[in-house]
């Protein structure tokens, strides 16, 4: 990671200037389409998350860079050895933006209108293992204890997705508890936030946070014209960055790109097992076998395209957690290797025969198969003519389709009319727990032969009682020894081929001080209250 930390000299200086009544300090940068909500308890999508990050005050906070649990507006909490009840202590002297006084009845409102039904709040479904809502009881104004029908797992870690809402300011959502608050929303053009007055946070010298004055979050879908604002110094920062960006910025620049190794973010492949499916019984039978998947995922040069497609910023994906989850990720797997001989070696043991330069299956059927993928997506159709190629070298013929997102989804998800798949996957959540829909069998994003009434293999079964395992279990090393034997299975069964692991690339001004991006979301303002600017050095590059 290159920055220029000489400028931080200057630091002092301008958060006096911005104090002492001068231009108000503004960081800009861009969201990718329009917020669908500012009500912190109905946010499902991405932009609306940025401004419940900037702008909402949670009990707890998963630290962006040490993956660790931080007390914000609780001071303390204890989680039952059932992992059912939790009890807060709150911060005391602590108000909304707006003046009025933060208290257990402020976490008490939130928490039932979440847990509501017909809220619909899509932070609730972590939290709801039963139909039954949790009690909740206020014992003091800064101790609240909340009890659940059924144990949640890693319960403390999920409320750092929840914004306290307050009970009683005639703002209503307006009122926040967060570094900034929305104070202006242009639709199509830009959402203004400014600096919270009330902000409870100070600096080891007293200075009260955050030190920027404002967030300008301009709305553009266009990441050409957003490269170009922040090659001209009116954008302050890109969260996130294409391989190939990534490099022309470096070489333009490159004390203002930093790439902080892996991320969340990974390539997949699988192929559809579901037996209702419109495709041969016989090509069922191919994607059924394990020896056939490992063999194709054997003959895939993963370094290769982490060089030739991610120009190095990748690397080979071990399985379904990425390195960057600390905690999580079972750093005994390897990725599956490339290893044509291997390869070969698992089709011969399956009946499959190369006559002519061609695959044959035991019964004489030419193995030949499509891919789909999503049209537009630049790197993904390049690792699909990629995969297209290595598979040649054992004699299969791949066809790659590229769809539109809609028809992609329809297919994966309904008619599935389609024989092999190749997408992303992104693990917002650092918890397995959040996984349970893809990993049980029953669940509907079980990808390669989802909603089963049971489990189709023994290997399935045993997953399915892993995972609850876990879910059911409040101890963290028995949870992460459950979990380890679930990212084992799924290395030797490889139901999904993992292909890659993206790394976290992003750009950042000289004139931003303090930036330290991660892996996790929001990569490069995850710590937004301490960043400053040095704009009397603005426009150096």
């Amino acid at each position: 990671m290159k920055r220029r930390f000489g400028i931080a000299l200057l630091f002092s200086l301008a958060l006096l200037s911005a104090r002492a009544g001068q231009t108000a300090t503004s960081l800009r940068f861009c969201l990718r389409a329009e917020p669908k909500t500012f009500d912190p308890i109905l946010v499902d999508d991405g932009n609306s998350e940025t401004i419940r990050y900037l702008t909402g005050g949670v009990l707890i906070r998963v630290n962006r860079k040490t993956q660790q649990l931080t007390p914000e507006l609780a001071t303390s909490w204890q989680v039952d050895h059932q992992g059912s009840r939790i009890v807060f202590h709150l911060r005391p002297n602590v108000k909304f933006s707006d003046g009025t006084p933060f208290s257990a009845e402020d976490v008490a409102y939130t928490m039932k209108r979440l847990m509501d039904p017909a809220t619909h709040s899509p932070a609730a479904d972590q939290f709801r293992s039963t139909d039954m809502p949790p009690r909740i009881t206020v014992s003091s104004p800064l101790v609240i204890s909340i009890v659940f029908a059924a144990p949640v797992a890693a319960l403390d870690r999920l409320f750092d997705q929840v914004a306290i809402v307050s009970a009683r300011s005639p703002l209503k959502i307006g009122a926040v508890l967060g570094p900034y608050l929305v104070a202006q929303y242009k639709p199509g053009s830009e959402v203004l936030l400014s600096r919270n007055p009330n902000y409870w946070k100070v600096d080891a010298k007293g200075i009260r946070l955050p030190y920027i004055d404002q967030l300008r979050l301009e709305i553009q879908q266009n990441r050409d014209i957003e490269l170009v604002r922040f090659r001209r110094g009116e954008l302050d920062l890109i969260n996130s960055l294409d391989p190939d960006t990534f490099d022309d910025l470096a070489r333009q620049s490159p004390h203002s790109v930093i790439d902080a190794g892996a991320s969340l973010e990974s390539e997949m492949m699988w192929f559809n097992q579901v037996t209702s499916a419109p495709l041969p019984a016989y090509k069922l039978a191919w994607f059924k076998s394990s020896a056939f998947r490992l063999a194709v995922s054997r003959a895939i040069n993963r370094p290769d395209i982490c060089r030739i497609v991610y120009r190095g910023h990748a690397r080979p994906a071990e399985g379904p957690i990425s390195p960057a989850n600390q905690f999580w990720f079972n750093s005994a797997l390897k990725p599956h290797p490339y290893d044509l001989a291997s390869s070969r070696k698992l089709l011969e043991g399956e009946g499959f025969r190369l006559r002519g330069g061609l695959l044959y299956d035991q019964d004489g059927h030419a193995v030949e198969f499509s891919v789909v993928t999503n049209a537009g997506n630049r790197n993904r159709e390049r690792i699909a003519s990629m995969v297209q190629q290595d598979l040649g070298a054992l004699g299969i013929h791949l066809n790659v389709v590229a769809l539109d997102f809609p028809s992609l989804i329809e297919r994966i998800t309904k008619t599935f009319d389609y024989e092999s798949c190749l997408l992303g996957l992104t693990n917002l959540d650092l918890d397995p727990s959040a996984q349970m829909n893809v990993w049980l069998s029953s669940a509907a994003n079980h990808q390669w032969n989802p909603n089963q009434k049971q489990p189709a293999t023994v290997w399935e079964a045993e997953i399915d009682k892993l995972m609850r395992a876990q879910a059911a279990e409040t101890r963290a090393a028995v949870r992460k020894r459950y979990f380890d034997r679930v990212q084992e299975i799924v290395s030797q069964q490889a139901p999904f081929l993992y292909l890659i692991t993206k790394n976290a690339l992003s750009a950042i001004s000289l004139e931003v001080l303090n930036a330290s991006p991660v892996a996790l979301t929001p990569q490069s303002f995850w710590n937004v209250e301490v960043l400053s600017k040095a704009t009397s050095i603005a426009g150096i590059r």
